[in-house]
């Protein structure tokens, strides 16, 4: 027994000794853990501005006293038109009744309208019939039928294979919808080896016309791996495709009329942060718009910023500070259509202004920016100013907890609260 306390003993005093020096490694960490605490205090309230370069602040969390990255104000958007009058609508169509419709909303008006005017006209997917995950196609299926609105297995292989079946071999003008645009790979040989290369095999004779494969895309917040992805630029290498991207309800319907009347196949992709949030008035009669025709937004004589879809918002923040902060003149082009784009009109912007940044949501590598500036570079090399900037998405998978970190916005390297 002896022994035995005299073990506990050595024991207690080796226990005690330990206590004192992670007491003492405690105390001196002290200040760092201070530091650290009011480090992560300071990001999630924005008033901590990072000295590394490619450091981009995001937070769903926005202080009482953030300037520059603040939650997008649609209703007050010069992006979206509350009077059609200033559009480039044909007369026709400024004159015509107009209603006020979100994204979704447009796509459905445009879904309904194609359906009426052609009988070859079919719209597939999963969920499709009771009005997809995104209201899409609310009441089409009760409007033209279940033969011409029908739900599909879930299959993207099959569901594209079969519109380019009914599309190629019985004239029928298909429109299939893939729930998200994170699905579509399985369907990625019937896009690029079937439906791009029909009118190759066929010696030019024939052609896929009217289909369509729609998709939503891009980040929402909370998307994570599987909802948040904007594969765009995986399909803009492909001859025989073309892919589009609207910005707005108005842009959506459209693009979306013209898009079903092509006789080559489009993929159409829809920005679902907007579905709900883009809201203007829109022409209630048929309207279409040019495919692979740019749009400048607003004209400006120091600066060309490129982009297309959801970005669009962020870069019309951004321009709105720099203008009032620099006393410069920004020109915005929306690219509308990513293949095959609209060279002319942005090689005449760049000529004019000689600096130019290429903003997207998909990742910065080998992304559609990449493919602009070459573009531009090749072409319009003397005029240029600066060296051309390309803005995108980190090259990594998307995170649930911190997809905002991964996005463009408004300020990032410099005051960015």
């Amino acid at each position: 027994m002896p022994n035995q306390e005299k073990g506990y003993g050595y024991l207690r005093q080796l226990a005690f000794q330990i206590y004192v020096v992670e007491r003492k490694i405690w105390l001196a960490l002290s200040p760092w853990r201070t530091m650290a605490a009011r480090m992560r205090s300071m990001l999630l309230t924005r008033s901590f501005t990072p000295q590394h370069t490619n450091v981009r602040m995001h937070s769903r969390l926005h202080s009482s006293n953030a300037r520059l990255n603040l939650p997008i104000d649609f209703s007050n958007s010069p992006l979206l038109h509350h009077d059609i009058s200033r559009s480039e609508l044909s007369d026709d169509a400024k004159r015509s009744p107009t209603k006020r419709l979100n994204l979704f909303q447009a796509i459905n008006e445009a879904l309904a309208t194609a359906l009426a005017q052609d009988e070859r006209v079919l719209l597939f997917g999963e969920d499709v019939a009771f009005g997809g995950v995104f209201r899409c196609s609310t009441n089409l299926a009760s409007q033209f039928g279940s033969e011409r609105v029908f739900n599909t297995p879930l299959s993207e292989q099959g569901i594209v294979g079969f519109a380019v079946g009914v599309a190629s071999c019985e004239a029928m003008r298909p429109i299939a919808e893939i729930q998200f645009a994170d699905y579509v790979y399985p369907a990625f040989d019937q896009l690029v080896n079937e439906a791009a290369k029909f009118r190759f095999r066929a010696g030019g004779g024939q052609n896929i016309s009217g289909l369509v494969v729609r998709m939503p895309c891009g980040a929402v917040g909370h998307g994570a791996l599987y909802h948040s992805q904007s594969p765009e630029s995986l399909f803009t290498h492909i001859p025989g495709l073309q892919v589009v991207m609207p910005r707005s309800p108005l842009q959506a319907k459209g693009l979306l009329l013209s898009a079903i009347q092509s006789n080559d196949p489009v993929l159409f992709l829809e920005p679902k942060a907007l579905y709900r949030a883009a809201v203007e008035q829109v022409p209630s009669e048929a309207y279409t718009l040019p495919l692979s025709k740019a749009e400048v937004i607003k004209e400006g004589r120091d600066l060309t910023i490129i982009s297309y879809g959801h970005p669009l918002y962020i870069c019309s923040a951004a321009l709105s500070a720099a203008e009032r902060h620099f006393g410069v003149t920004i020109e915005l082009v929306d690219l509308r259509t990513l293949y095959p784009w609209d060279r002319n009109t942005i090689l005449k912007s760049v000529r004019k202004t000689g600096r130019v940044v290429v903003v997207h949501e998909s990742m910065v590598n080998a992304g559609v920016g990449a493919e602009i500036a070459a573009a531009i570079q090749e072409s319009a090399f003397l005029r240029l100013e600066a060296p051309i900037q390309r803005v995108g998405s980190w090259s990594t998978h998307m995170g649930l907890i911190y997809e905002r970190f991964n996005l463009p916005d408004v300020a990032s390297k410099k005051n960015p609260h």
